[in-house]
């Protein structure tokens, strides 16, 4: 179980230092993070350090389509979360 924690405390760091890196790419007009980059991350356990950036640095809260994708994979996640809670998987 402490791996685990570690594990999410990790990738939300992460997921958090990179969205902050790509805001800071977005205005100096270089080279930026995929947003699949920044998806596969939440994906895999780095909702909550996305969605902080996303707050913080009010980064990407504009674009429509990532708000839908975001929101998508939180979802999926919450009914997975939801089911493994209840036993039903």
């Amino acid at each position: 179980m402490e791996i685990l924690l570690l594990y999410f405390l990790l990738i939300n760091i992460l997921v958090f230092i990179f969205a902050g890196y790509d805001k800071s790419q977005a205005r100096k007009n270089k080279r930026r993070i995929p947003e699949n980059t920044l998806f596969f991350m939440e994906l895999i356990g780095g909702t909550p350090g996305l969605l902080t950036a996303m707050l913080i640095f009010r980064h990407k809260t504009s674009k429509t389509s990532f708000i839908v994708k975001f929101t998508v994979i939180f979802l999926i996640q919450a009914v997975l979360v939801y089911l493994k809670l209840t036993d039903k998987i």
